[in-house]
């Protein structure tokens, strides 16, 4: 029997964790707290100057951290993204699905959706995590342990309307989360899934204007605005093991809007 040792449960100190957008928006406060944390931070990002800015400044606060440009919807790009990991600390302890497409799409009817954009939204918001989990598994499984956290949306819950590929693809994040949940577990992997409320990220404030974002806090029952520290907490728990008998859940991060 596994038992609980308190003193280092929720440590991530050495531990190699890899942030899909995490130089950027919400990802850039995962990787920052991680490194806080004494994690080693890989900063996966398409956003290759603002990874690398965001990579230094953990480095000169004393942290580890490696910036690696990365399309997560390039099969190649993301497994040359592991390789460099690997290369560079040995392994993969945790990693972050974190990256995907929504600030830039415009909110709209469904039947308007052009299909390219359709596909794009797919391609980085499902097909991304596929190639990442993917990607990490080898080396999850030759190391018998692992953590995967899949960030999908407070709308799958909620059922929001006006961009309805997000929402689509963000319900299939859950719906992969539970199946592969199942499909490692006998490799000491596990795969949960978070869904932020809406958060006043940087790119969320830049695309939404205040009466949205304000009309938000009245649902909740902490009728305060969201922000990407409310999230930290419950990802670090899910990198840790503190959470090591917790696989294929989804945790609802959003002020107590929405209950299941």
């Amino acid at each position: 029997m596994t038992v609980f040792d308190a003193a280092t449960a929720f440590s991530l100190k050495d531990k190699v964790v890899i942030v899909t957008g995490g130089g950027t928006g919400i990802g850039k406060v995962y990787s920052q707290r991680l490194a806080e944390m004494g994690a080693r931070v890989v900063l996966a990002d398409i956003a290759a100057k603002e990874a690398d800015e965001v990579a230094a400044g953990i480095v000169k606060a004393g942290g580890e951290a490696l910036a690696v440009a990365t399309d997560v919807s390039d099969a190649a790009a993301v497994d040359a993204m592991v390789e460099k990991t690997v290369a560079k600390w040995g392994r993969v302890d945790g990693l972050v699905n974190n990256a995907s497409l929504m600030s830039a799409l415009p909110r709209g009817d469904w039947f308007k959706i052009p299909i390219d954009e359709w596909d794009r939204v797919m391609a980085v918001n499902l097909r991304g995590i596929f190639l990442c989990c993917r990607a990490v598994y080898p080396h999850m499984k030759r190391q018998k342990s692992g953590r995967i956290v899949n960030i999908s949306s407070g709308r799958f819950w909620h059922g929001t309307p006006n961009r309805l590929h997000y929402s689509t693809s963000k319900a299939g994040v859950i719906g992969l989360t539970r199946s592969l949940a199942r499909e490692v577990g006998d490799d000491n992997i596990g795969v949960n899934a978070v869904t932020p409320g809406l958060t006043l990220s940087e790119t969320q404030m830049a695309t939404s204007s205040s009466n949205y974002l304000g009309g938000q806090e009245q649902t909740r029952s902490f009728k305060r605005p969201q922000v990407p520290d409310d999230l930290v907490g419950t990802v670090l728990f899910l990198l840790s093991d503190a959470s090591a008998f917790i696989t294929g859940q989804t945790i609802n991060v959003d002020g107590g809007q929405l209950m299941h």
